[in-house]
């Protein structure tokens, strides 16, 4: 049998997903049943077990398909990306109706009612999406109202799919200063891949999660003396993205934040470590 990513394939020798036949040997196969995140954020991890680090996360209204649950965990395979893993099966729910709006801010508050003045119940990640049922308005300010009463400042969100084609590299600015955060993918912390394709994500474009598929799949190879705003930079386990052809911007554990590097600089601090960029690519935007 072919050996797969199984990152972005569902087996293990009790059970496989259904598409899987005949691909790899398993005791049985299964469709999977849908289901929708149903908290803020959740680490997605190669185990069920806490103590392991995360691959990756996932936010809030985001839709996956659950192979198994057992012992308080689900194996799940994200929709967005078709990443494979396990999150506490309260992070998910069965019910949970379709979002409608998608957080466009990097962080925002969920207030039990139309008042800023309230404690509010919880954070939001850019990315995270709801249902939003109607508006309202307490002096002056707009909310957007979701089902269960609670409240979003209006201008932090928009229909999702309405920011589909802007620029990317706009969406990733807006991270700066954001913590660094291995397997981070949201507003609260993130790392050098997940702000590649969450940028993306908002902008309409779906990019794979992890730095190699990005650097053998994600839109075309080109040349560094052609390089312009929005191309990725690649190093070994690292990517970056140029803001202008002597700027990028990328997650880094040096500052452990996202930041705003000279190019040129960037190349000589990484390369004691990680060597020269293995490559440069354009996505199609």
């Amino acid at each position: 049998m072919t050996m797969l990513d199984r990152r972005l394939h569902a087996y293990r020798a009790d059970l496989a997903e259904t598409g899987l036949e005949g691909r790899v040997e398993a005791l049985r196969f299964v469709a999977g049943t849908p289901a929708r995140v149903a908290v803020p954020v959740i680490g997605l991890r190669p185990e069920p077990d806490l103590a392991r680090g995360i691959d990756t996360e996932l936010l809030l209204g985001e839709d996956v398909t659950v192979f198994d649950r057992a012992n308080g965990w689900c194996w799940v395979k994200a929709a967005s990306d078709g990443y494979v893993g396990y999150l506490p099966d309260t992070a998910l729910s069965d019910t949970q109706a379709v979002p409608t709006h998608i957080v466009t801010v990097q962080r925002t508050f969920l207030y039990p009612e139309a008042e800023l003045r309230k404690p509010y119940k919880t954070v939001l990640s850019i990315g995270s999406r709801v249902r939003i049922v109607g508006e309202a308005e307490t002096r002056g300010n707009r909310y957007a109202m979701l089902e269960d009463g609670t409240a979003i400042f209006a201008k932090h969100v928009q229909p999702i799919g309405a920011g589909e084609g802007g620029d990317y590299v706009d969406i990733a600015t807006r991270f700066l200063e954001t913590p660094y955060l291995w397997g981070g993918r949201s507003g609260l912390g993130i790392d050098c891949s997940g702000l590649i394709q969450l940028s993306m994500l908002m902008t309409g474009r779906s990019a794979p999660r992890d730095t190699d598929m990005q650097s053998a799949s994600l839109g075309a190879p080109v040349d560094r003396s052609e390089l312009r705003r929005g191309d990725l930079v690649f190093w070994k386990g690292h990517v970056a993205v140029l803001e202008d052809p002597e700027t990028i911007v990328h997650a880094n554990g040096h500052t452990m934040t996202v930041a705003r590097e000279n190019f040129e600089d960037a190349i000589k601090r990484i390369g004691w470590l990680y060597e020269q960029p293995t490559g440069y690519r354009r996505p199609i935007i």
